[in-house]
């Protein structure tokens, strides 16, 4: 097979391998000569297009011709451009026999249940910084507690997050950073967690406790490092303390409404809207249909797929948080001078994606068709269970670390040019393309390429339950991620005001 066409209604096909130019393809039953060298998961002109058309990829407008195409050439940046300056209205058309809707189930998944009600797929203790000034202090603290309390059956370490803000900030850049290291704090994969403070910064520990609501004073403890004559002795001592709470936790059997999954993706390419993102999308139905609740975001990528999730929310309140949240961020977008529609980045479009239309709609296929029930603010923290939108940016950190804070424990990432980076918690990640699997076996957990190669609908199936069995294994602690062994893991809040 050396190309593929998506859609019924795609005027394009997508090459699944490098073409040469006079090859000849066929789809439809059609033999089509290539005028161009194509190459890997870029597209292919199926008819002669005119200045103006649209060109069509997953059935939906992916942008607009620049120059006439002929049938069998190469679609790219040189003569396809984005559509999203274009003014848009939008309009509510929510098709409830085709939606996934949040369930119930009787099966169980083995997990850590916290005072709160909330479940960790792991059981850490975490050293979480509330300003940078203490990002020393907090990873020497981190190296002594290793040292002395190593993992085991139903402990999975100590976790040493730092990030670069907590001080010179103000006004609603201020609050998104002390909500989301609140929300990072009380992330269901934390036994207990020492926050390490310096003393003067903006984000300091009242703001802190305020974000926090009520919490468990056995297992969050505060340092204060201008408070201390030895932040290291002091710190032992209350990390001593915490983890006398820590090691009682054992895995218990849960319902799935228990289990909060974050979906995001980085360095994609052509084939992860049609693998990765795919198989993606179906096990976000069957866990939803489970009771689980899915967590997505990067909202500009949503741009130019936008309609399609409006027309998933569950009810017309829904739709309003999904139009404001796209309206908000376009008017971010505006703030700083920028143009959502530049988002795709060097390395989207080396791998076929060439405007936001086509990047988004590869993307939100990770919600599969399930029904919006929430939309979150940055820093906010989940109260419904199903498939909610979180807002937050494409970049990857930023994104992932808001997932996190909104209550995700287990966070799957898809990726089709490859990225090692890690987050705030425990990370399975899913490639789109074999060649990448094979060349990172130690990055990636799942190959998605194979569905490349699926020819009937049990091969489909087969990978799709392959896909479930280890995300079960993973939320159950039988399997341990590739990010985890790597030791890889990171956050940083969502930074949108002035430094002082």
């Amino acid at each position: 097979m050396a190309c593929i066409k998506l859609y019924q209604n795609d005027n394009v096909a997508l090459a699944t391998k490098n073409l040469n130019k006079g090859e000849l393809i066929n789809i439809d039953s059609e033999e089509i000569k290539l005028l161009n060298d194509i190459p890997n998961a870029h597209k292919i002109a199926l008819k002669n297009f005119a200045v103006g058309d649209t060109v069509i990829k997953y059935d939906n407008s992916i942008g607009y011709v620049t120059k006439p195409i002929l049938k069998g050439e190469w679609v790219h940046e040189h003569n396809l451009a984005t559509g999203l300056d274009k003014e848009k209205t939008y309009s509510y058309n929510y098709e409830a026999d085709k939606m996934v809707l949040p369930g119930v189930s009787n099966e169980k998944w083995n997990g850590y249940l916290r005072k709160k009600g909330n479940a960790g797929t792991r059981n850490y203790l975490g050293i979480i910084t509330t300003v940078f000034c203490a990002n020393g202090p907090a990873e020497r603290l981190g190296e002594l507690a290793k040292a002395k309390y190593p993992t085991n059956k139903d402990f999975d370490g100590i976790l040493t997050l730092t990030q670069p803000y907590g001080c010179s900030q103000t006004g609603n850049d201020l609050e998104i950073t002390a909500k989301t290291i609140a929300g990072i704090i009380n992330n269901s994969n934390f036994g207990g967690v020492l926050v390490v403070c310096n003393g003067c910064e903006m984000v300091n520990k009242d703001l802190i406790k305020k974000y926090l609501g009520d919490i468990d004073e056995k297992r969050i403890k505060l340092l204060t490092l201008q408070d201390v004559e030895n932040e290291f002795e002091i710190g032992m001592q209350l990390i001593d303390h915490i983890m006398e709470e820590v090691k009682t936790d054992k895995r218990e059997p849960l319902g799935f409404d228990k289990l909060h999954i974050a979906m995001n993706c980085g360095g994609s390419d052509g084939y992860s809207g049609i693998t990765a993102n795919t198989l993606l999308g179906t096990l976000c139905e069957t866990l939803v249909k489970k009771g689980a609740t899915m967590n997505m975001t990067e909202v500009p990528e949503m741009f130019g797929a936008e309609h399609l999730l409006m027309n998933q929310a569950i009810n017309k309140d829904v739709y309003k948080d999904i139009v404001k949240m796209i309206e908000d961020y376009k008017a971010y977008f505006e703030k700083y001078g920028e143009k959502a529609s530049d988002n795709p980045t060097q390395g989207n479009k080396a791998g076929g994606l060439t405007t936001l239309e086509e990047k988004s709609l590869g993307c939100t296929q990770k919600g599969g068709h399930c029904a919006v029930t929430e939309v979150l603010q940055y820093g906010e923290v989940s109260t419904k269970n199903g498939f909610i939108l979180v807002s937050g940016p494409g970049n990857d950190l930023a994104g992932v670390t808001g997932q996190i804070a909104a209550g995700a424990s287990l966070t799957i990432f898809t990726t089709g040019r490859g990225t090692p980076a890690g987050f705030a918690g425990p990370l399975f990640r899913i490639s789109s393309n074999t060649k990448l699997a094979k060349r990172k076996p130690h990055w990636i957990d799942y190959d998605a390429g194979r569905l490349l190669e699926a020819k009937t609908k049990e091969d489909l199936e087969l990978l799709n339950s392959e896909l479930l069995n280890s995300i079960l294994n993973t939320i159950n602690g039988n399997y341990i991620t590739c990010n985890e062994k790597n030791g890889y893991y990171q956050m940083a809040p969502l930074k949108d005001g002035v430094t002082l």
